[in-house]
This record gives C-alpha cells, structure tokens and sequence, in this order.
C-alpha cells in the first residue's frame, strides 16, 4: 500500500514510517521542515510538504494514497481547546479525500479519555469532558464509505528517545528534589512500548474493521508509585507522597495524568487483529537506564 503518514517524524511516528517500510508499504510523510523531510528520506519515505492547517495539503496527501495514518497533534497544552479543533479538521479533510472508496483511515486517541478508576476497554466511549473530539471524527466517516478506525494510546508510549510523559516526570523529579506520587500511589498507568504500538497501527491500517476501537496497551495498569520508585532509585533522589491538593504546583500540566487511575485492556485488540506485545514493559525499560543517561 502507499500510506500517507502525519507525524510521521515524531517519537511514534517515526517507528511506524520504520514498521511499515519493513512490511513492504510504500510511505508518504508529512513534513512541515526541511530537517522533517531530511529524515524522511533518510529511511526511504516520500516527501509531502504541509502541515496541520495546511487542509488542501492533507487532502491531496490522502487522496494519492491508499490509506492513512493520523499520529500528528499540536501538543499545546496552553490551548488544548485550539489543538483539538485542528486535530478534528484535519481528519475530516483526509477522511473526505478517502470518502466512498474503503480505504483505511486510522487516528489516534488515548486511554486517559476513558472514565477513571475501572478497567477500561475497547467498549467504551471516550469522556465527552475534553475537547479532543479525534474518535468522533474518524468513527464517523465509516459510515461514508471510509475503513476509519482508531487507536487509543496508553499515556506512557515508551522507549529510548521518548520525549512524553516519563521524561517530563523525570525532569520534575530533578527540578523537585523528590520524585513524587499523589496520596497513596496506587493509580495505574497502562503502557506500551513505541514498537509494539508501531506494530499495531500497522495492523490497524492492513485489517481493521471500519469503526472500530483498538487498544495500544501492553502493561494493564502499572502504579504510579511504582513509577516515581524507580525513578527515585535511578536519580538517588528521596520518593514521597504529596496530597492531591498539592500536586497541580509540583506536576504542573502533567497533574491530571499523574493522579489519574486509568487502567485498561487490549484483550479485544490483541484477539481481532493478532496483536502481542513482545517489547520490554514500562519498569523494565526504565530500569536499562537509558531515561536518565541525560
């Protein structure tokens, strides 16, 4: 297939450029720099210059393809409201290049866009409390002639280079004196490494169902605690609780995630599209070292 991918540089998307140049796809990248269309080249991908807003760019992109995938978002947590609104655009415009001719569309969402405090699955309906309206917008268009899908991510994607929510808690926990967890830590985490996620989006867009739900988890539910534990150990830094009252001051941005209990499932995922994890789980990778070599 010829696969036009947004985010295609990023920490995700440039293992799933990787993943499907591998698997025999032919890769069209969407690249806003010079130094994004370097590195697209520099794997054997195509050069489509755009970006987010550029709209006609992301129709043109998906409409010379035979599928996409959508890994791009604006990660401006300033204007979450703004990014969300592009995010919902920009798959509207490719969905409506790829309307009536069953091509694969799959999008991106995440798992802390389920409902707190229970084992979440593919079942479920994302919280209508964000702004992120990207699992509307893609499940819509498979009932326009569109094999749309989406893969909801669990909010630790790790894995050397990663550039998210680990290293962000590191860099705190530095800047802090204390790697810290909110009350008694027992909120989970699901996980999954960048390559086994690489692998399911590659599944997603050669088999999946038009309006389905895939889960990108490895790790069910990983306490927080546990999280802050290493990190503590790795930094030789002291690991406390703080309340939950004090932990927008210390977590900043990253406060809702860090005391949200967000466990989940991939057992449907795995079971429909023959998906299994086989890369090393969030502990483990934290403990090779290589998030803190820095």
């Amino acid at each position: 297939m010829r696969v036009f991918v947004t985010g295609a540089t990023g920490f995700i998307g440039s293992a799933v450029v990787r993943e499907l140049i591998e698997a025999g796809h032919q890769v069209v990248g969407l690249a806003r720099s010079d130094k994004a269309a370097a590195a697209l080249m520099a794997v054997g991908a195509e050069v489509h210059r755009g970006g987010l807003d550029d709209l006609d760019s992301l129709r043109d992109g998906a409409a010379s393809a035979d599928g996409v995938i959508h890994l791009a978002f604006k990660h401006d947590f300033a204007d979450f409201a703004a990014a969300a609104v592009a995010d919902s655009l920009a798959i509207e415009a490719m969905g409506a290049a790829l309307e009536g001719t069953g091509k694969p569309l799959v999008a991106t969402s995440g798992t802390l866009m389920l409902a707190p405090g229970t084992l979440g699955t593919e079942k479920d309906a994302s919280s209508q409390t964000t702004p992120r309206r990207s699992e509307e917008a893609a499940l819509a268009l498979a009932g326009r002639g569109v094999r749309s899908s989406i893969v909801r991510l669990a909010p630790s994607v790790h894995g050397e280079g990663e550039q998210g929510f680990v290293p962000t808690l590191i860099g705190i926990a530095r800047e802090k004196g204390v790697a810290a967890y909110v009350g008694d830590g027992l909120n989970r985490w699901p996980a999954v490494h960048r390559l086994d996620a690489s692998r399911l989006f590659r599944l997603a867009l050669e088999k999946g169902d038009a309006g389905a739900v895939y889960h990108g988890v490895a790790d069910e539910g990983v306490p927080f605690r546990d999280i802050a534990g290493v990190i503590g150990r790795h930094l030789n830094l002291p690991v406390a609780s703080i309340s939950r009252e004090e932990a927008d001051a210390h977590f900043g941005w990253i406060s809702f995630a860090a005391s949200t209990d967000n466990p989940s499932s991939s057992a449907l995922t795995q079971k429909q599209l023959g998906w299994q994890p086989v890369h090393p789980a969030l502990i483990p990778d934290l403990e090779q070292g290589h998030y803190f070599n820095n």
